[in-house]
């Protein structure tokens, strides 16, 4: 099938699926029905990932970026050593896990990293792509994220809960 054709596929498919979960009223349901919905598309085996035309995936990486106001900027001057320690942290927990996993479970061990780095499915993708990594990659992200989506709400209400009760 033409490139084109399937970027086409999976933006109308991922499109539709996330408007879908809006009804669920999960934490993030448009990118939960989205992910959920491109990754069972490659995970199918009918079509490819879907690949940007050359020169977009530079305009996209670059986009991700402008993200950084001056706000957040003024905010990590005072949380810097929170935000270096958190990240250390993370990275040495990841590491942690890739050995375990790819040893224990007998995973590639750049899938296990990957699968278990901290960062953010369109920062984790395109890092997959830089590796070649498939199908497995998109299912071990796909679930990592959608649990911190289910499970991080629930635990914040619970600890909130947990503080009036204390109160």
């Amino acid at each position: 099938m033409n490139a084109l054709a399937n970027l086409f596929i999976y933006t109308f498919a991922g499109t539709i699926v996330g408007l879908l979960t809006l009804l669920t009223k999960i934490t993030a349901a448009l990118l939960a029905g989205a992910l959920l919905e491109a990754r069972f598309v490659i995970m199918s085996g009918h079509l490819n990932f879907a690949e940007w035309p050359q020169g977009t995936r530079t305009v996209l990486v670059i986009g991700m970026g402008i993200g950084l106001t001056k706000e957040s900027l003024e905010q990590l001057q005072v949380l810097w050593q929170t935000t270096v320690l958190i990240t250390l942290t993370l990275i040495i927990i990841g590491l942690i896990l890739e050995l375990w996993n790819s040893r224990l479970l007998d995973i590639y061990p750049i899938i296990s990293l990957l699968g278990a780095a901290p960062g953010g499915t369109s920062g984790m993708n395109i890092v997959r792509s830089e590796f070649g990594v498939g199908a497995v990659f998109a299912a071990v992200q796909t679930v990592r994220l959608i649990t911190v989506l289910m499970v991080l709400p629930i635990t914040i209400q619970f600890f909130a809960t947990m503080r009036q009760i204390s109160s």
